[in-house]
C-alpha cells in the first residue's frame, strides 16, 4: 500500500527517472535523435558514436536518462552491459536502408529475449521517413515481425531525426506506457 501511494504521488506532483536504451544499427540516427531531444534544434552532423553517448532529458514531468550506444557490429556485444534497470527500450531503424532491415530485425529480437530487457517497453522509431525510398511504418513492422512479439508492449514511430518530426510522440507513448505499467 506504502508503495502504492508513493507512485501516486509521484505520478500527480513528482518527476520520475526512467531509464531508457537506444541501440539499433549504425547510422540509423540515435545519436541525432539524442541531441534534438537534448538541444530541442535541427542536427544535422554527428560522428559515428563509438561506445555511448549518455544524457538526462526532462520531457512532461518525467526525467529519461537515454543512453544512446554505438551500433557497429563490434560494439553491439557490449549493450548487454546497459540494460540493468531499463525500463524503456528505442530501436532506431534506418527506414530507407532496405539491405539491412533483416540484419536489424535480428539484433532486435535478440536485444528482446535478455532477461534483463523483458519487462522493457519497445519504441521502435522509423527514422529517415524524410528520404524518398524509405519504408512505412507499417511495412517496417512487417519486416521487422513486430506484430509476431507476444507479451509485449510496442510501438512503431515515423521519425526524422534531423528535422525533430515524429520523436516527441513516441515519447508521450513510452511515457505513458511506462507510467500505466508502474502503477
Amino acid at each position: 500500500m506504502g508503495n502504492t501511494l508513493v507512485n501516486l504521488f509521484k505520478r500527480w506532483f513528482g518527476k520520475q527517472d526512467i531509464r531508457i536504451l537506444m541501440v539499433g544499427l549504425d547510422a540509423a540516427g540515435k545519436t541525432t535523435i539524442l541531441y534534438q531531444l537534448k538541444l530541442n534544434e535541427p542536427i544535422s552532423n554527428t560522428m559515428p558514436t563509438i561506445g555511448f553517448n549518455v544524457e538526462s532529458v526532462e520531457y512532461k514531468n518525467i526525467n529519461f536518462t537515454v543512453w544512446d550506444i554505438g551500433g557497429q557490429d563490434k560494439i553491439r556485444a557490449l549493450w548487454r552491459l546497459y540494460f540493468q534497470q531499463t525500463e524503456g527500450l528505442i530501436f532506431v531503424v534506418d527506414s530507407n536502408d532496405s539491405d539491412r532491415i533483416q540484419e536489424a530485425k535480428s539484433e532486435l529480437f535478440c536485444l528482446l529475449k535478455e532477461e534483463e530487457l523483458r519487462r522493457s517497453v519497445l519504441l521502435v522509431f522509423a527514422n529517415k521517413q524524410d528520404l524518398p525510398l524509405s519504408m512505412g511504418t507499417t511495412q517496417l513492422a512487417e519486416k521487422l515481425g513486430l506484430h509476431t512479439l507476444c507479451g509485449r508492449k510496442w510501438y512503431i514511430q515515423a521519425t526524422c531525426a534531423t528535422k525533430g518530426t515524429g520523436i516527441y510522440e513516441g515519447l508521450d507513448w513510452l511515457s505513458k506506457q511506462i507510467r500505466n505499467r508502474n502503477y
